[in-house]
């Protein structure tokens, strides 16, 4: 598991950052009133796998869920996840289904 406080909010870029050796993985967003849209997830291809995937989603959105924040994620990826843990449906604004 990733350590929380390895997570970087990086507000100036919009985007979470988490850092493992020499590589940083992204998920780029845009913040507008209580949501957050979620649109962009890289992770490069050294440090790439499903369990550092999850992982790093799970770690973005019990940061985002502690600010009291709704997701709409428009990254393919994202969305991907949310069907696949519906624990984090309650975190979609009204109106959004995934």
């Amino acid at each position: 598991m990733i350590d929380a406080s390895e997570l970087v909010d990086n507000d100036f870029l919009r985007q979470f950052e988490l850092k493992v050796d020499e590589h940083m993985a992204k998920i780029e967003y845009s913040l507008q009133e209580r949501k957050i849209f979620l649109t962009k997830l890289i992770i490069p291809e050294e440090i790439f796998n499903d369990t550092f995937q999850n992982d790093f989603i799970k770690l973005v959105f019990e940061n985002i869920e502690e600010r009291n924040l709704s997701v709409v994620p428009t990254s393919p990826e994202i969305a991907k996840f949310i069907r696949k843990n519906r624990q984090y449906k309650s975190m979609l604004p009204v109106g959004v289904r995934i």
